[in-house]
């Protein structure tokens, strides 16, 4: 098979074959060669720290491509180096060209490199069954660094041979190593920062003496994860079969490659991997099969990963609920997750505890990041179901239709009820929550040290409690879903938990790390809109609480009137404004 330009080398199958032995060479002592080696790969690594390549000399640069690595004829510790120095040659060239420039050496490196004409791919592709697993690790890295910096020359023939071999393989660490390179792709970032980043400054920039060529800083790795995720579409369905496969004759031996494909399928269906909708629809198939996989059987490594790709999917605070209309997919996996907690005993597999109780798996106090994943996902589904089915009802505009969505959303909120009820007996039986304390509460305080979490969390809370509680036509005098989904009580809980600190407030604003500005904003206008229940939720705290807010719109006026809020956030001051005049109002 031709990989590179007109250099014929060996396919990548021969991942599933063993490292062949080689016979040493007689003649030159092999400690002597040893430090050579060593010596060459140093003065290697130190120059690319340097960002420049220049000062050595051809055949210098050549030296420490020439040997082939073997579990044999090279130390545990020059594979590692010679590997390293891969991987470290192809960050800093994707670095310094995403800046408009590359050192002229470096980039010869690169592009003799890319041209296969050493062989590194098979070279790389052989640590896979090397005995080391940090040596198959390290040996991934390198890889996926240097099929991302081929960009425009990369061959689908080496993607297609990666993907080829995660399904023909029988050795679940060769699988693992094909699944991590392609992940790698999939994620891989324009700006990522890594260790290099750190150095800052001078120490960036090659040396004056370096042949600096320019480049263009607009040629991205788009097309090496196009023709990935173009290879991977095509093969997924027997990925998936492969996969389930393993989880149902799960061993300890499989839980790094079990867990490597879940994480390269949540990277696959990821808003930050920057894939087009169509180029992700293929890969949200089969996830009903994923959910029937969270049983007590499964460790809670495995559980984990699952709820993760589960929970990106329904990705509510930065997707579904700025959507006017939902997708299929998640609102189908919506609703198997919902049915799966209230027909299925979903909550009662979760493997958190260790001993013969009820939540088996876990140690100690238990593994409170995987309850933590699994609640989130509950209460996301619920999200996603409510809005959908107000989505509906919307589009009624016939009294007949009126009164149909009606009787969908009573329903709806039967089903929800239920949910929520077996949610928060769930997670009472775990965490030493009062036995009185909602949703509306214990959802902060569950959440309190994981701000993406909490403010996801509250957002879900929020427009569930609005779509079934306080929409139109409801009925007030049922105040069960009322007190459990408090909105009022869920704000007063959060402003306890940053200690009553409007700079916290502040911080989540300008930052992009949360949803808070649209968690604040829908806040705000059910405060505006529900006074005389906010007041009395807040009881002897009102003016507390208030004070926050009032400290907080004063904050955020001092930063507009230097123009120093990084985006546009008069909706959220003029709501504040309304809320300190309602108060005003109410304490004369």
């Amino acid at each position: 098979m031709v990989l590179g330009k007109g250099k014929a080398v060996s396919p990548l199958l021969s991942m599933a074959e063993p490292v062949k032995k080689r016979l040493r060479v007689a003649g030159k002592d092999e400690a002597e060669e040893e430090e050579s080696a060593s010596h060459d790969l140093m003065e290697f690594q130190q120059n690319l720290l340097n960002q420049c390549l220049c000062c050595m000399s051809e055949s210098s640069l050549r030296r420490p491509f020439r040997d082939k690595p073997s579990d044999t004829s090279w130390t545990r510790d020059r594979i590692l180096q010679f590997v390293g120095s891969i991987q470290l040659l192809c960050e800093i060239a994707m670095k310094q060209t995403s800046r408009g420039f590359v050192c002229a050496r470096i980039g010869d490196v690169v592009e003799a490199l890319t041209r296969n004409e050493h062989g590194l791919i098979d070279r790389l592709v052989e640590l896979s069954s090397h005995s080391d697993r940090f040596v198959c690790f390290a040996a991934s890295r390198a890889l996926s660094g240097f099929l991302l910096v081929s960009k425009s020359n990369v061959d689908p023939y080496w993607l297609q041979n990666l993907a080829e071999n995660a399904l023909s393989t029988t050795q679940p660490r060769q699988m693992c190593f094909s699944l991590d390179v392609i992940r790698r792709i999939v994620e891989y970032k324009e700006n990522d920062g890594h260790v290099l980043e750190e150095r800052g400054g001078a120490e960036d920039k090659p040396p004056e003496s370096c042949n600096v060529l320019m480049t263009d800083p607009e040629a991205d790795c788009s097309q090496v994860k196009s023709v990935c995720v173009k290879v991977l579409e095509a093969k997924w369905p027997a990925l998936v079969t492969k996969f389930d496969s393993l989880v149902s004759t799960y061993t300890s031996e499989h839980e790094a490659t079990v867990v490597t494909f879940l994480e390269l399928w949540e990277a696959l269906i990821s808003v930050k991997a920057n894939l087009s909708v169509a180029d992700t629809k293929p890969f949200y198939a089969h996830l009903d099969n994923v959910v029937t996989l969270l049983a007590p059987s499964v460790p809670p490594v495995v559980w984990k990963s699952i709820l993760n790709l589960l929970n990106e999917v329904l990705c509510y605070g930065s997707t579904l609920a700025l959507q006017d209309v939902l997708a299929e997919e998640p609102c189908a996996l919506a609703h198997l997750v919902v049915r799966g907690v209230k027909d299925s005993r979903l909550l009662d597999g979760l493997p958190y505890r260790g001993g013969s109780g009820r939540f088996g798996g876990g140690v100690g106090d238990g593994d409170k990041p995987l309850l933590k994943k699994m609640v989130l996902l509950v209460l996301k589904a619920v999200a996603v179901t409510v809005k959908e089915t107000r989505c509906d009802s919307s589009d009624s505009s016939l009294s007949s239709d009126a009164d149909e969505a009606d009787a969908d959303m009573a329903l709806i909120e039967r089903s929800i009820r239920e949910v929520l009820r077996k949610l928060d007996q769930c997670v009472k039986a775990l965490v030493p929550f009062h036995p009185e304390t909602p949703v509306a509460q214990w959802v902060v305080q569950l959440f309190a040290d994981q701000d993406d979490a909490l403010i996801e969390s509250m957002v879900c809370c929020l427009d569930t409690a609005v779509g079934l509680v306080y929409r139109d036509s409801v009925a007030q005098t049922d105040t069960t879903l009322r007190r459990v989904l408090s909105p009022a009580a869920t704000f007063i809980q959060f402003v306890r938990a940053v200690s009553h600190e409007p700079d916290v407030l502040l911080d989540l604003l300008v930052s992009n790390e949360t949803c808070f500005l649209l968690y604040l904003l829908r806040t705000l206008k059910f405060v505006r809109r529900n006074w005389e229940e906010f007041i009395h939720e807040c009881g002897g705290e009102l003016d507390d609480v208030m004070t926050v807010l009032i400290r907080l719109r004063l904050a955020i006026d001092r930063l507009v009137s230097k123009d120093l809020f990084p985006y546009n956030i008069g909706p959220v001051l003029r709501l504040l404004e309304k809320c300190e005049n309602m108060y005003e109002g109410n304490t004369q």
